[in-house]
This record gives C-alpha cells, structure tokens and sequence, in this order.
C-alpha cells in the first residue's frame, strides 16, 4: 500500500504518461477459482483514482454483496473481493485462460480503467511468496490477511522465482529511465 501511495503523489507532480510502476506478483493467489493479482490491482486502481482512499486496497465504494453470497458455499471470504473488484479478476481470469500473458492483461485492464501510467507485472512467469511459520507454510496472503501476519515467520521462500524471467519491457524501463524509485519491500 505505501507504493500506491507513492504513485498517488507521484501522478500528482508528474506527467503519467512518463510514468511506469513495475509491479510485484509473487502475492498472487486464486479465490474462488479466479486469478488475482492484489498489487497489480491496487496500483492500477490507484493510477485511475478509483482506489479506496483510506483502505488501501479495492475500489472506492464498493459492494460485497456477491462475497457474502459466496460465504454461503466457500471459506475464503476473509479475501475481500468486491463486487466491481470481482469483474477485474473474472476478466484477468479468462484472459488468462484464453492464452493471454499477464503483462497483457494487465496493459488491457489499465486501459480499461483509464490508466496512462503504464504498469508492468515484474513477470508472467508464475512466482508465490511462501512464509513458513511454525503452524506450516501459508501463502502470502494467507499470513498477512487472514492471520493478521501471525504466527511468527521462520523463513520466506519465492518458488518459481529461480525460472522467472521479467516481462516484456521490464528490464528496458529500468536501464532507461530518469530515475528509479524501489519500495522498501524490494529491497
């Protein structure tokens, strides 16, 4: 959340067509059976100025009308997922299926939603974020939300990071940019 405030500030001063946010996607995971990306979503939610201002995460005003509908059939409703939320991540989903790699995606959900930032998975190659706790090892987030970042953290793992390869355009918009910002969780 601290990046997309960041960004929030940053499209203030800053012309967003000269803008790219390289985006981590090692927290993604799957509710429901559709894919989503929790940080590629909040940073274009954010670049669009539909972001929930004080929440962090999701769209500004909301429903979760179809979440608690789902609450009657699954347990995964401690993800909240909201109803216009939800379109994003059945689009994402299909995409997906249908052959479409992330990066792409993504480009086709920020137009969409208005964003001239351009925003880039850090890869479409498949990366989690596993903590291993003394309870067991929990996806990302599942420690951080559902457990309120509880029990304590014996190791992080990134499987698949050791065969990812940066999307498309990546490494070019680090080698040619003005200026690179990194948030304090890349470092």
């Amino acid at each position: 959340m601290g990046a997309a405030k960041f960004l929030r500030g940053l499209l203030r001063v800053a012309d967003p067509t000269t803008v790219t946010v390289v985006v981590n996607t090692g927290d993604d995971e799957r509710f429901f059976g559709l894919a989503v990306s929790p940080d590629l979503d909040t940073i274009t939610y954010t670049a669009a100025g539909v972001a929930h201002p004080r929440r962090g995460w999701g769209i500004h005003d909301d429903s979760f009308r179809c979440l608690e509908a789902l609450g009657r059939f699954y347990d995964a409703t401690w993800f909240q997922l909201g109803d216009r939320d939800l379109a994003t991540h059945v689009y994402r989903t299909h995409r997906l299926a249908s052959g479409g790699p992330l990066s792409t995606v993504t480009s086709e959900i920020g137009r969409a939603f208005g964003v001239t930032a351009r925003i880039l998975p850090m890869t479409d190659d498949p990366v989690r974020t596993l903590i291993d706790t003394a309870s067991g090892t929990l996806s990302f987030q599942e420690y951080l939300v559902r457990r309120r970042a509880r029990p304590a953290v014996r190791r992080i793992r990134y499987r698949g990071a050791a065969r990812a390869h940066p999307a498309p355009g990546v490494v070019a918009a680090i080698r040619d940019a003005a200026a690179v910002v990194r948030s304090a969780a890349a470092r």
